[in-house]
């Protein structure tokens, strides 16, 4: 199951590779879409545990569309030190403010990798494969984002990412 995780990150990787040609762009991709390169450098854990992993070493690509449904996918180590890979779809709002750059954002699909005695972990998990659906806030500006993504009650995640597609 992890080797079938790690073709789709891969896949997707090289779809966003393609999408930087000028072929790719005419004919895949429209005015307004975003291809993001994510990196997620650091968690805070609620309940502080010194065997907790704060240094996940995420990282992820993820299309948005003009009208910011998105796709993506992303690798890390969770907080017991284990590989992970998360796909999902979602959605971004931007919030009406005097800065335009804030939004909320929901994502939600297949999380594999909490396994064995972590499978607890993540809601309708088994055998290491469970949901999960994660919301975050952050912050836009030109084509970079900075973003605090909720975990559940465990955790808070600091991202940062690229849209490396303009």
């Amino acid at each position: 199951m992890q080797r079938l995780a790690m073709r789709w990150l891969r896949t997707l990787a090289y779809v966003a590779a393609l999408a930087c040609t000028s072929t790719a762009r005419a004919d895949v991709f429209t005015d307004g879409d975003q291809v993001m390169l994510q990196i997620g450098p650091y968690v805070y854990h609620t309940s502080h545990d010194s065997d907790h992993n704060d240094v996940p070493q995420l990282v992820g690509v993820e299309w948005e569309s003009a009208s910011r449904w998105e796709l993506g996918a992303s690798y890390f180590e969770n907080s017991f030190y284990q590989p992970c890979v998360y796909i999902y779809g979602g959605k971004r709002w931007f919030l009406r403010s005097a800065d335009q750059g804030f939004y909320i954002k929901l994502t939600a699909g297949p999380l594999y990798g909490y396994k064995d005695e972590y499978e607890d972990k993540v809601p309708l998990n088994n055998n290491g494969l469970g949901l999960a659906i994660i919301p975050a806030i952050g912050y836009q500006y030109k084509r970079t984002n900075a973003q605090l993504v909720i975990l559940g009650t465990a955790a808070l995640m600091l991202t940062f990412g690229y849209d490396f597609w303009k």
